[in-house]
């Protein structure tokens, strides 16, 4: 494995690092335990003995790649991976104690043919006490979004990928493999989100975790879709939904069990249900509890009846709906997943400047097999 320090420092709001972890799927999952104990001091912690033999014999079947990088997780610990009493996932690194936007435009809107998605990473600049408790951030607490991690996996067999994660090793927010096929999350109701009363693990995917199934088991949308119709999975109280698109320009959101197609046409999400406002035309007003969602998205449409896209265009359709210094949010990245290339560029939040702006890194591009 290598670990690189790419974007920020110590006194930026973010401090990036990309990880590029080859090898079979046990060493993976080694090798980012061994990185999540480093950076946080995270070990697995107890659980319910059922739940957790029920968890681990759905992974064995259904997502055999995650089930293989566990038993590495207990081989980092010295542990017996048949252990029923100790959760082995959810590799937090960011040391202890969000609003979006996205547009695809499938390679018949771009001037290049390349079917791509853009996205913002809008999150508050605050700690997990703070979010999550409500109260003051304890001594040394960092920012739950200011240490993002980009990962490169290149299994011995498998599917190749390359995501960003906000905290989670073993799960991700944005990712494109490299069949081309891409997934990025989103909060699905802004206006109703909470933060969760509990973090229990069950049995299926947690929320972070299904970008990462669909980019391991699945090379196209018909397969995403059939994989994600068959799948259990959960949210925390705050439920997501998720665009995802493939090198053939086919796209659809996974909303609520819902499958929201695209045809061949760009798709906008923010942070409300599509399935309650599918016409961009006859969406409500915004109000103090909506994040903008509304007006991001009708910026967003208008944006893309502007086809034929150039990659610098969607790029600037989203520095449109980006959330500035006045927001109690931040943009924390921009990511564009282009789904020709199988490749993932992005640019990173550092602070905000004393005029009132914000302050990004540069662009910094990354192939979902660096040798290719």
């Amino acid at each position: 494995m290598t670990s690189i320090q790419i974007a920020g420092g110590e006194n930026d709001f973010q401090l990036v690092r990309h990880l590029t972890v080859r090898g079979d799927q046990f060493e993976i999952g080694k090798a980012l335990a061994r990185e999540a104990r480093t950076r946080s001091g995270w070990a697995p912690r107890p659980g319910d003995q059922t739940v957790n033999r029920a968890r681990m014999a759905w992974f064995e079947r259904f997502w055999p790649q995650h089930h293989e990088r566990l038993d590495g997780v207990a081989a980092a610990f010295d542990l017996d991976p048949d252990r029923d009493d100790l959760v082995l996932d959810g590799l937090n690194a960011l040391p202890a104690g969000s609003g979006c936007s996205a547009l695809w435009c499938p390679p018949s809107a771009a001037t290049d043919g390349h079917g791509r998605i853009a996205r913002n990473y809008d999150f508050f600049t605050l700690t997990t006490s703070e979010i999550m408790m409500g109260q003051a951030a304890v001594p040394g607490e960092l920012p739950m979004a200011s240490r993002p991690y980009v990962i490169t996996t290149v299994p011995d067999e498998g599917l190749a990928s390359t995501v960003i994660t906000m905290n989670e090793l073993d799960g991700c927010m944005d990712g494109v493999n490299e069949a081309g096929l891409a997934v990025v999350l989103l909060i699905a109701d802004v206006r109703n989100a909470a933060p969760p009363e509990s973090f229990d693990l069950r049995v299926g995917l947690s929320s972070v975790q299904l970008p990462r199934f669909v980019l391991d088991t699945c090379e196209n949308v018909e397969q995403a879709k059939r994989a994600l119709l068959m799948a259990k999975h959960y949210d925390h109280g705050m439920p997501l939904h998720y665009l995802i698109a493939d090198a053939s320009g086919q796209a659809f959101v996974w909303e609520s069990e819902r499958i929201i197609d695209a045809g061949d046409a760009p798709q906008c999400v923010t942070n409300h249900p599509l399935h309650r406002h599918p016409d961009p035309m006859l969406l409500p007003a915004d109000d103090e509890s909506t994040m903008d969602t509304f007006g991001r998205l009708r910026t967003l449409h208008e944006r893309s009846k502007e086809a034929p896209l150039s990659a610098e265009g969607l790029a600037g359709a989203l520095r449109e709906v980006a959330a500035g210094a006045d927001k109690e949010w931040r943009t924390t990245w921009t990511s564009v997943l282009d789904t020709h290339d199988r490749t993932l560029t992005a640019r990173f939040y550092l602070g905000d400047t004393p005029e009132g702006g914000t302050r990004f890194t540069g662009e910094v591009r990354f192939a979902t097999r660096p040798d290719s």
